[in-house]
Order: C-alpha cells, then structure tokens, then sequence
C-alpha cells in the first residue's frame, strides 16, 4: 500500500532536524540534487502518517516548489503508478515555474533572486515580479485544485494549504467533502494550526517546524483519514 505525498518545504520537513532545506545542501547527499533531506524526510509528517497507517510512503516534496511543479510531478508520477492515497500540501500562490532548455526553475515574488541561475532566466525573474497578479493567480489555483480533486475522483486523497487559504471575497466556495481541509479557512493551514497549537517554528527567522509539529500534524491528518471510508 502506497502513501504518495507532495508539496513544498513543509511536506519536505525542512530544517526540522538540521538547517538543510534541500539534500544537496549537505555534500553526503549531494547527488539528491533538490529532493527532501533522507534525516527530514524520515521525520517528516508523511512518514509518520505512512507509518501509523501501514503505508509505504513515496515523497516528492520540494523546497521551494511552486503549485506548478507539485501538480507537474505528481500528474508524471500518476501516468505510470496508482498510489492507495494522496496527500498533498499546496503552496502559496504566487510561486511559479519556468522552464528554460531543460531545466525547470521555481520562482517566488517575496524570494531574493538567485545569482547563480544564468541571465536570461535572471531577467525573467525581475520581470515576472513586476508583473505578478495575486488576485488571478489565487482564483487560478483555486479553479486548478478543483479540477485536478476531479480527476482524482477515483482515488482517494487529502489537500490542504500549508500557509494561505481562498479566504477572499472573490472566489467562490466549492464543497470539497473530506478532501480537503477547509481550504477558506485562515486557521485550518499547516503553518496557522501549528501555531494555534502552541508550536514553534526552528528558529525566529524560519517558517519551518521541528519534528514534534511534524507529529501532531500527523496526528491531525491521520484523523481525518480513518474518519474515511477505506480505513472504517
């Protein structure tokens, strides 16, 4: 039985045992390029959740990673594997992903930009910033989730969003049953629950949590998921 998990940093537990983000950021891992910390992942929420399950968990959560590339990786994952549940935690909606040649980059409007990606994609950086829409690109997402939950219909999975909800005026709420968790609700996000909860982040600079948030969001999905019907 198969866990498939994607998302961003927070579904990666960065930082939630050393300063590390991504593998490559440590020169024992560094052939990992991008992909989760091998010490993080097995701490991470997703493993806890596999584990209280029975479920053997295939992560493929990012840093940094835009909705763009969480949809892009889990739709190639799905082309060829059919996991036994899905859970994923969706990102802010301001990042978004380019590809140039053959590399895909991830960028984000609040983010320093990067020196070492090359010119062209730098230039674009400034640009994309400039231009950025907040109001389209949370209805967009909004719209997109829905559409990709429809797809899934013959799969069971869970969203939610780890920092921002669709708490605006201008989008109109769906009825998502137990798929996703309130997703117009400020307080019902990864990093606001925690928070709630009296859970600190790694450090005051950091959005990340440590390894006992990681367990109580765990505890708070795995839940919801034996309150559905494949585990009743």
């Amino acid at each position: 039985m198969i866990l498939y998990v994607n998302g961003d940093s927070h579904s990666a537990a960065a930082e939630a045992i050393h300063t590390h983000c991504f593998a490559n950021d440590d020169q024992l891992y560094h052939h990992l390029g991008r992909s989760a910390h091998p010490d993080h992942l097995a701490v991470s929420y997703g493993k806890k959740i596999a584990d209280q399950i029975g479920y053997d968990l295939v992560c493929d959560a990012e840093s940094a990673s835009s909705n763009d590339r969480i949809l892009r990786t889990t739709e190639t994952y799905l082309k060829d594997n059919r996991p036994d549940f899905i859970i994923i935690g969706w990102a802010t909606w301001e990042r978004q992903e380019f590809l140039f040649g053959d590399q895909y980059y991830q960028f984000c409007a609040g983010a320093e930009i990067d020196l070492r990606w090359p010119r062209e994609v730098q230039e674009h950086y400034r640009e994309w910033v400039l231009t950025a829409d907040s109001i389209g690109k949370t209805k967009f997402w909004h719209d997109r989730i829905w559409a990709f939950h429809e797809q899934l219909h013959d799969i069971p999975h869970l969203f939610f969003n780890t920092y921002l909800a669709f708490n605006h005026d201008f989008i109109v709420q769906r009825d998502w049953s137990k798929s996703y968790l309130n997703p117009y609700s400020h307080d019902d996000t990864y990093y606001y629950w925690l928070k709630n909860q009296g859970y600190q982040t790694v450090n005051q600079n950091s959005f990340h949590f440590g390894v006992d948030a990681h367990q109580a969001w765990a505890n708070h999905l795995t839940n919801m998921l034996k309150d559905s019907i494949m585990f009743t």
